[in-house]
């Protein structure tokens, strides 16, 4: 007699699939709750170190034989969801990490039961991640014929861009020939632009010596008198200026270039605008002032940012958005035999996601993005960004009123740096002290801060990304800082 629960005796039975449904229904379940009372409860679960005894369980040593499902629940739940990096507690202000959503985890079932391939074909991924898309457009004002690609995040996206910069510059056959016989590129940037633009010129076979690094103006921005005299310049020199990269939010301090002025300069000199808005870019959906920060972003011929930062969805997830679709293909399009076009059936599904990037096998990012403007509303995301920017103007305020601290710069958008070091202390102390606080802070799960370098100088910086932040972590964050400052410094 045959049983079909038993693969041993049912040979049609999938090898790798549950023997009993019915069971794994019931563990899944049990995971499924452990993971929403994860995030109920995610205010006591701030970031914490792994022992040895923590890391051992991780090892996988020599996995011949499989623990089954029941065993592997107990494993997720015991020794890997305890162990996240914090970033989804409400007192996460370090580097620039999203919080997540609730909606994300529905989502993520639905990418994990899918499976899709989104590089292309006519299936129904392929027209979320177009919705998506269409809505970035729509949202940042570029128009209707510009194409876009959800990759990893910006230092992805920013390869994109700069790719199709490129091309634009030295022509299609570069794609062939290479661009060692090309006349060299020269592009721009405020110093202190990201370093994900550097890395991505490396990447392009330009080099990221040929990224003229220009000083701010007064208002943080690039000093534009500057950025025209070293195009002249460079051009004066036998360069080939290709590219001006515009920041939506200056990774250490949320400042903003004048976009508005980049873009005319760009026009003017016939150069290719690129915004990196890595976080910044999504100002545009706060209240007033902050949106008109990003003034001038939809006459961008390009567009890096993230939704996995101040849009709070899960990792990964970045845009490349390009207003000129011809050029993006151009840039990326290789279709081998084996992935011809078909006019009906699943090789259709015209045009496809692999043409416009590096990947041809990619996964479903655009699920969270479409299920948090579905749940949540890009009305209630942008309330969200703007209590982060008014948190921030908090915690200025709190700085300055807290005695022994004392902010390092102003306060533009959402990004607060600080210094708790006394003003007559050498720089290495100084630093000391600030790195310190941060380390300790981060060690009791009090609040996690991260570090810069300020003139030089080691800073306290807060990056407020986080939904689940509250006017009282603030204060408290704030007073924490104070209290070890104190007991240092024995004031």
């Amino acid at each position: 007699m045959v049983t079909e629960n038993t693969t041993q005796s049912n040979p049609l039975a999938p090898p790798l699939d549950p023997d009993d449904w019915t069971a794994f229904r019931n563990e899944a379940h049990r995971l499924l709750d452990t993971c929403i009372d994860h995030l109920v409860d995610v205010r006591n679960r701030p970031w914490r170190p792994l022992s040895d005894a923590d890391r051992a369980p991780l090892s996988l040593g020599d996995p011949t034989e499989g623990c089954g499902i029941e065993a592997l629940v107990d494993e997720l739940t015991c020794n890997v969801l305890p162990f996240s990096s914090g970033n989804t507690h409400p007192r996460f202000f370090g580097w620039v990490q999203g919080s997540g959503l609730a909606s994300g985890l529905l989502s993520e079932m639905i990418v994990a039961t899918m499976n899709s391939n989104c590089g292309g074909r006519d299936h129904g991924a392929v027209y979320v991640e177009r919705a998506v898309i269409d809505w970035c457009r729509r949202c940042f004002g570029f128009p209707s014929q510009a194409s876009g690609l959800l990759v990893s995040g910006t230092s992805q996206a920013t390869v994109i861009c700069l790719a199709a910069a490129r091309l634009r510059a030295l022509g299609t056959a570069s794609r062939i020939d290479g661009i060692q016989h090309s006349r060299q590129l020269a592009a721009y940037a405020v110093d202190g632009v990201h370093n994900s633009t550097g890395k991505a010129l490396e990447l392009l076979g330009v080099g990221s010596s040929t990224l003229r690094r220009l000083p701010m103006g007064a208002d943080g921005g690039i000093d534009v008198a500057s950025l025209s005299r070293a195009i002249a310049e460079d051009r004066a020199a036998g360069l080939l200026p290709f590219c001006v990269v515009g920041t939506a939010g200056s990774v250490d301090l949320g400042y903003f270039d004048d976009l508005n002025a980049l873009a005319d300069l760009c026009a003017e000199e016939n150069l290719w605008f690129h915004v990196d808005g890595a976080f910044g870019a999504w100002a545009r959906l706060a209240q007033a002032p902050w949106c008109d920060l990003v003034q001038g972003i939809e006459r961008a011929d390009s567009l890096a940012f993230d939704f996995h930062k101040w849009m709070f969805v899960q990792y990964d997830c970045g845009v490349a958005l390009i207003r000129d679709e011809k050029i993006h293909r151009e840039a990326f399009a290789a279709r081998p035999a084996y992935l011809a076009k078909q006019d009906q059936g699943l090789g259709g599904g015209e045009p496809w996601y692999c043409d416009y990037g590096t990947d041809l096998s990619r996964g479903f990012r655009a699920l969270k993005v479409w299920s948090a403007l579905r749940a949540y509303g890009s009305d209630a995301l942008g309330r969200a960004i703007t209590r982060n920017c008014e948190q921030a103007a908090q915690m200025a305020m709190l700085v300055e009123t807290t005695p022994g601290l004392r902010l390092s710069s102003p306060v533009r958008l959402n990004v607060c740096c600080f210094s708790a070091a006394p003003r007559e202390w050498e720089g290495s102390a100084q630093d000391s002290l600030n790195a310190k606080i941060t380390s300790e802070l981060q060690l009791s799960g009090d609040a996690v801060f991260s570090t810069t370098k300020l003139d030089g100088r080691t800073v306290i910086r807060a990056a407020i990304t986080n939904h689940r932040t509250s006017e009282e972590d603030i204060i408290y964050a704030i007073s924490a800082v104070a209290r070890v400052r104190d007991r240092e410094v024995g004031s």
